[in-house]
Parts: C-alpha cells; sequence; structure tokens
C-alpha cells in the first residue's frame, strides 16, 4: 500500500513566484490497484509522480510503503522497486546500445555487476520469448541498436524493460502522448496486460481521457493539487468519458489551456 499523508509542496519559496501547489494532500493506493490521473497543466500530475519516485523533495508531510516511511529515502533507491516510464521514449532506453545490451542492463537491475560479461547468452532465448510477445518483430533485431527504433518501438521496449524484474509500483508519465495513435493504441494494450498479468500497482498519468476511462481500477481528476474527482470500483467501470469531459474543459479553460 502507498500512503501521502499531509503532503506540502511549493516552488520558488520565498519569491514573487511562489506556489504551493500541494497543501495538506493525502492518497492511498491500495496493492495491485491500477489509477488513471488526468488534469489540465500545472494541476499536479507529475509533481505527484516525482514525488512518489523521489525526484523532488517534500516540505512537509511523510510518504508510506506498507507502513515503512520513505520521505526522506534516495530516489535511487526508491527504484529498486519501481519501474518508470516517461513521455520521451528515449529517457528510457539506451540509443547507442543494441536491443539486447539494454534488455541485459533492465534484467540486472538491482543486482551486483562483478567483471563478467554483460549479456548472457543464456538468457537469449528468454529476451526472444518477451519481445515476441510485443508483436513488432523485435525479437529478431536483438543486435539492432536502440537508436535505429521507431519512437513507437523504444517506448514499447521501454515499458518491457520497466518491468522485466519483480516491481512494486509502475509509474507512466503520460507515456503514449508522443506517439502516433496507432503506436499509442498498441502500448496501451501491451501495458493493459503487463498490469494484468503482473499485478502491479500502476499510476499512470494521461492526456488522454478516453484511456484513463477505459483502462484501469480507478480515475483521479487533478486541480490545483487536490483531487476533485476520485472514482473507483463499479463507480470508475460505470464512467464514460463524457462524464468528464465537461469538467476537464472546464478547468483547462479556468487555467488557460
Amino acid at each position: 500500500m502507498l500512503e501521502l499523508k499531509n503532503i506540502t509542496k511549493s516552488y520558488n519559496p520565498g519569491t514573487i513566484n511562489e506556489i504551493c501547489l500541494f497543501d495538506k494532500f493525502n492518497l492511498t493506493v491500495e496493492d495491485g490497484q491500477f489509477v488513471s490521473v488526468v488534469g489540465s497543466n500545472g494541476s499536479g500530475k507529475t509533481s505527484l509522480l516525482n514525488i512518489i519516485c523521489g525526484t523532488i523533495p517534500i516540505d512537509q508531510g511523510e510518504i508510506l510503503v506498507n507502513g515503512t516511511n520513505i520521505t526522506k529515502q534516495k530516489d535511487f533507491i526508491r527504484h529498486r522497486r519501481i519501474g518508470r516510464v516517461f513521455q520521451d521514449p528515449s529517457k528510457g532506453t539506451c540509443p547507442e546500445m543494441t536491443i539486447l545490451e539494454n534488455l541485459a542492463i533492465a534484467d540486472n537491475k538491482g543486482k551486483g555487476y562483478g567483471l563478467g560479461r554483460g549479456t548472457n547468452k543464456a538468457r537469449i532465448s528468454y529476451y526472444k520469448e518477451l519481445l515476441s510477445g510485443m508483436n513488432l518483430g523485435l525479437e529478431d533485431k536483438l543486435h539492432t541498436k536502440v537508436g535505429a527504433l521507431s519512437g513507437g518501438q523504444r517506448q514499447t521496449l521501454a515499458l518491457l524493460m520497466a518491468t522485466m524484474n519483480p516491481i512494486e509500483f509502475l509509474i507512466l508519465d503520460e507515456h503514449t502522448a508522443a506517439l502516433d495513435p496507432k503506436t499509442a493504441e498498441i502500448v496501451m494494450e501491451l501495458t493493459g496486460r503487463i498490469v494484468k498479468q503482473k499485478h502491479v500497482t500502476t499510476i499512470m498519468v494521461t492526456h488522454n481521457l478516453r484511456y484513463a476511462v477505459e483502462y484501469g481500477d480507478r480515475l483521479l481528476m487533478m486541480h490545483q493539487g487536490k483531487a476533485i474527482i476520485d472514482k473507483a470500483g463499479s463507480e470508475k467501470q460505470a464512467m464514460k468519458v463524457e462524464d468528464i469531459l465537461g469538467t476537464f474543459n472546464e478547468i483547462s479553460i479556468e487555467c488557460g489551456n
């Protein structure tokens, strides 16, 4: 279970540009829950993810994982239990390395490194099996540099790498926003399948209201650091895009987006 308790976060404190984004914000995410998060620009969506991952510090409050306080835990330690996929496909992969080398790095996440080879030939058949499930033909391109792949192929590979090893949380930061519609659909279908198979607690920020409604078992709409809509379970499953489109448009106009 992930708990954010009384989170307070301000930007540019003590200046005329000071913004208090979160003021005693609270959120609890149950194990195995798939939470879709929507909201206008500046609503706190990405800051929420960064706070969970430890990328930015908080001013006050506590972050608990299964009752353990990780508020002051360094981000690289938190990332041992977190898989994160960014909007930019280049952030989750190494372009100058091959697909095989990228997968080997992900495969060794959290493990000790010695002076042996970076890639284990015994794992190649396993990598091919993983890639074949993506239906992009990458299983036959193991020695291709990742920089030569399309954005969609790289993003799909980044998603696979983020979930190769057991993780407690999957953080998706608008991971389909930079993709064309067809590729975005492929990545979302793979996302849904991975989350279901691994039963991993997932928080997905997206600007696509249809994805937010169709995927996950909980939906949050953020505005000015608050969750103005929070629907889960049967209420979430019964939702339609039209149910949140009006509110989304209102706050987007209010914020000048």
